[in-house]
C-alpha cells in the first residue's frame, strides 16, 4: 500500500498500546507518565518493524497521545466510584479494539485525532468543583 499506510498503523499501534498501559496503570500522575512512556515504546517497536524512522516516529508520538486521552476518561471513572479492575478491564479491551481498528488503511491517523479529542471534551464536560458550592457548607 504504501508508507502512509505503514506510518498511520504504527500511529494506531501507538495510540492503542498508550489506552492499553493507561487502562492498567493511569491512578495518579506517575502511572500516567508510565503509561505514556510505554505507549510511546510499544508504538516506536511496532513502527520499526513494520517500517523506517517515520514510522518509528509516529509510533512514539501515538503512545503518549493515547496514554493521556485514556486517563482522563479513567481518572474521572475513579473519582466516580469505578473498580480498579473492571476500569482497567473495560480501558484496556478498548485499547486492543484501538489497535485492531489500525489495521484499517487510515484509521490510525483518525484514532490519533479521536482519543485526545475525546479526552479534551471530557475534561471541558465535567469542570472541577463550582467555588460558589463551598459557601453554602458553613
Amino acid at each position: 500500500m504504501g508508507a502512509w499506510y505503514t506510518i498511520g498503523l504504527a500511529l494506531g499501534v501507538g495510540v492503542g498500546a498508550g489506552v492499553l498501559a493507561a487502562g492498567l496503570l493511569a491512578r495518579g500522575v506517575p502511572g500516567i507518565v508510565v503509561a505514556a512512556i510505554g505507549g510511546a515504546l510499544t508504538g516506536a517497536l511496532a513502527g520499526w518493524l513494520v517500517g523506517d524512522a517515520a514510522e518509528v516516529i509516529a509510533g512514539a508520538i501515538g503512545g503518549p497521545l493515547g496514554a493521556i486521552g485514556a486517563a482522563q476518561l479513567v481518572l474521572g471513572a475513579m473519582r466516580r466510584g469505578g473498580t480498579k479492575g473492571g476500569i482497567a478491564f473495560l480501558i484496556a479491551t478498548a485499547g486492543i479494539v484501538i489497535v485492531m481498528l489500525a489495521l484499517v488503511p487510515a484509521l490510525g491517523y483518525a484514532e490519533a485525532v479521536v482519543v485526545p479529542a475525546l479526552a479534551a471534551r471530557l475534561r471541558r464536560r465535567f469542570p472541577e468543583r463550582y467555588a460558589g458550592l463551598r459557601t453554602l457548607v458553613k
